[in-house]
């Protein structure tokens, strides 16, 4: 059973996600939040598995409220929902620790698909979609620049977890990384875990900004 937080300031979308998420035994919604400071409470107070973030909202927006869920070091992770596929505010959320980002008109089962994932610890952004991200990301947020002489986590990488980074930076997916490096993808599941752990990333979205932050990818790389 997962459980869910859904945070929305609008009550008939909260309506909506709940009805959707209490009809399919495998998740149970156990609260609601309207804004991003209730969303803080609820989640440090019920401990769910998936936050269902809404962007904007008044008073503490959703970004803000995803960084202080994330470095309050709970179990929850945090599902950012937009109305629009490209957003600014949603690189922002990323970079505060979301695990992901779907849009609000997304399927019903592409949305419980993507808390399934999210609350297993994965990212629930397609590969196609993560090298538009990391386009967009080049676009409104320059890199400062390769970090990776000053940072003991590259140096703390295998010749083949930095390729693997790479790749993952690039937006490649496991089966992608697997027929570059002609690997099985149980071999390059193991590289990826050991990359993640190894850099203190969440899941792969963070992975892909570690990466673009220290020189290692860059917008349109294929």
């Amino acid at each position: 059973m997962t459980t869910v937080l859904v945070v929305d300031d609008q009550p008939l979308q909260r309506y909506g996600f709940r009805m959707l998420l209490d009809s399919v035994p495998e998740t149970e919604v156990v609260g609601e939040a309207a804004h991003g400071a209730e969303a803080v409470r609820k989640a440090a107070e019920l401990r769910p598995d998936v936050v269902l973030m809404d962007v904007r909202m008044p008073g503490m927006d959703g970004i803000e409220a995803t960084r202080r869920i994330v470095a309050a070091g709970d179990r929850s992770r945090v599902l950012v929902l937009t109305t629009f596929d490209i957003d600014e505010y949603v690189y922002a959320a990323l970079r505060a620790g979301a695990s992901g980002f779907l849009l609000k008109d997304v399927r019903p089962e592409e949305l419980l698909a993507g808390i399934r994932a999210v609350a297993a610890g994965d990212a629930v952004i397609a590969p196609a979609l993560t090298r538009r991200l990391l386009q967009e990301f080049a676009r409104l947020v320059p890199p400062a620049g390769d970090g990776s002489a000053q940072d003991p986590r590259l140096a703390s990488l295998t010749e083949r977890e930095r390729e693997i980074l790479v790749a993952i930076g690039k937006g490649w997916s496991n089966s992608e990384i697997a027929g570059h490096f002609v690997l099985a993808e149980s071999t390059v599941k193991t590289h990826v875990g050991r990359v993640l752990s190894k850099i203190g990333a969440r899941d792969r979205i963070q992975a892909v900004i570690f990466a673009y932050d220290h020189g290692l990818a860059r917008p349109h790389a294929g």
